[in-house]
């Protein structure tokens, strides 16, 4: 069976890609992305969210933060009620422990042999740690080791998708080891523009490349891994979606198939900032003299805190007690989400601060992924929604208090000074509800378009067989139904596992 791989993008060896500490840097860069933006959001003053998204060999694993997760196990659970045979945690396990290979070693709820390493990294700002740990057991939370395994609720240190100092991407771990093959061709700066059909079954597709038009055969099948804003655009493209939808841009319908695009899910987020009471904070290693050095170090041995992350800790906790499981994801850094290189005299820094977030990991909005024409260059029309749900006003309400009981605690006092944001005048619901809607972001999770199920506004089946149709599959976080209760990588790593087994007609693996 020989595979071709078209990539829009480009390389993931630029070293601004491979640097940990440039994640931030990698994710904002107009080289590596799509430059996509959503349309303005009623529920959060009428911003339009910026969207990085990767074009690039590894796709969003080569731009993302590297935060190992896969979500609570009754997540995956929920799916299998939704009918989804096959995707339970006790089914999906497998897959994740066959991606993994965990620094904790072989056990079983960690691989140790998988081609994904999962490394907990040296972090220069670690000291801070036990601080927010103590402050976090005064509330009433747990602190744990691990969050997959007996205990998935508590505070902790997390673990990063890191391997020697460098970041353990899809295209790095997967894509790298089988460049050599010869049954394997990848062609980059190939922009895949429709799926070719031949009634219904999929039979290659078409694409440009270097001002050319082309297309490409399939003697078995087409695969589409593109995101949970470009699969269903693909399909939309193809005339696979909505009919009325496809007809009033000019695209003749070939098959209906009402959920391509919809159900858009995204976790959405908010910070808070305060002032740290050290100057022993992340912002003394952005000093550009210093990060010159740490820069040097890492492209030499691979260690030092460019090889690493400023993270703090994280934590898995419910917003209230009628939670069955954790909704929200905390998370504090001894940085600013806003800090830069300095250097005295020529460029200010922004000073010593902290910073808290939080996800809401359960979201009940909704949003779209719609064409805007039937250009296939042109980005397509995407809405969050955002907020559009009183459920999750509440919740990211209920998150900023925890945030800020957090931070306030006497444990944390020795670290923590001054409140900027939201600050001492937001005080009542109403307050804290006006500064969510005009602050609230999106953590870069977005599922759910392309959705598996099986009643009508399913996309794809349970085996990611585009519904109605032979040899089209979508393998990629677009195929989530529901939204998972944490970063949404090492999901979609185990949906390509699984996936691999159920495009050559493997059986389940075995728990």
């Amino acid at each position: 069976m020989s595979v071709v791989l078209l990539e829009a993008g480009g390389s993931d060896a630029p070293a601004l890609l491979r640097m940990p500490l440039s994640w931030l840097a990698a994710a904002a860069s107009p080289r590596f992305g799509w430059g996509y933006e959503s349309e303005p959001e009623p529920d959060s003053g009428d911003r339009r969210m910026q969207i990085p998204r990767g074009r690039v060999l590894g796709g969003c694993s080569s731009i993302n933060g590297m935060i190992y997760a896969r979500g609570h196990s009754a997540d995956y659970d929920d799916w299998a009620r939704l009918g989804l045979t096959g995707w339970s945690f006790a089914e999906v396990l497998p897959y994740f422990r066959r991606s993994e290979r965990n620094w904790r070693g072989e056990s079983a709820f960690h691989g140790g042999g998988g081609p994904l390493a999962v490394t907990r990294v040296h972090d220069p700002q670690a000291w801070s740690r036990e601080v927010l740990f103590e402050a976090a057991r005064e509330l009433g939370y747990a602190c744990i080791d691990d969050s997959h395994g007996t205990t998935e609720e508590g505070f902790l240190v997390p673990d990063f998708t890191i391997v020697s100092g460098r970041r353990a991407s899809a295209s790095a771990q997967y894509l790298a080891p089988a460049r050599h093959r010869s049954n394997l061709t990848v062609l980059t700066g190939a922009l895949v523009t429709r799926v070719l059909l031949s009634g219904t079954r999929a039979v290659g597709v078409e694409y440009e490349h270097r001002g050319r038009h082309s297309r490409l055969h399939a003697e078995r099948e087409v695969v589409l891994a593109a995101g949970a804003f470009n699969s269903p655009k693909l399909l939309l493209l193809s005339g696979i979606g909505p009919a009325d939808e496809l007809r009033r841009i000019g695209i003749e319908p070939c098959h209906e198939l009402p959920g391509v695009g919809r159900n858009l899910q995204e976790h959405p987020t908010i910070f808070g900032l305060y002032r740290a009471r050290t100057a022993n904070t992340f912002e003394s290693q952005l000093r550009i003299d210093r990060l010159a050095y740490s820069i040097v170090r890492w492209m030499l041995f691979g260690n030092g805190p460019a090889a690493s992350m400023p993270f703090g800790i994280a934590g898995f906790c419910r917003s209230a007690l009628t939670c069955d499981r954790p909704d929200i994801q905390l998370m504090a850094t001894p940085t600013a989400m806003h800090a830069r290189p300095w250097l005295p005299l020529l460029r200010p820094g922004v000073g010593h601060f902290f910073s808290s977030g939080g996800l809401q990991l359960h979201p009940s909005s909704r949003g779209t992924v719609q064409l805007r024409s039937a250009d296939p260059r042109t980005p397509p029309r995407i809405r969050f929604g955002l907020l559009e749900q009183p459920t999750d006003r509440l919740a990211l309400r209920s998150c900023v208090r925890i945030m800020r009981s957090w931070m306030n605690t006497k444990a944390a006092a020795c670290l923590v000074g001054e409140e900027v944001s939201p600050g001492s005048a937001v005080r009542t619901d109403a307050e804290i509800d006006a500064y969510v809607r005009q602050n609230v972001g999106i953590s870069h999770h977005p599922v759910g378009t392309c959705a598996m199920g099986t009643t009508a506004d399913a996309v794809v089946d349970r085996e990611l067989q585009v519904r109605g149709l032979q040899d089209l599959r979508v393998v990629d976080a677009s195929v989530m139904p529901l939204i998972v209760g944490g970063n949404t990588n090492a999901p979609t790593m185990m949906i390509a596992e699984k996936a691999a087994d159920l495009i050559r007609g493997r059986p389940q693996a075995a728990a």
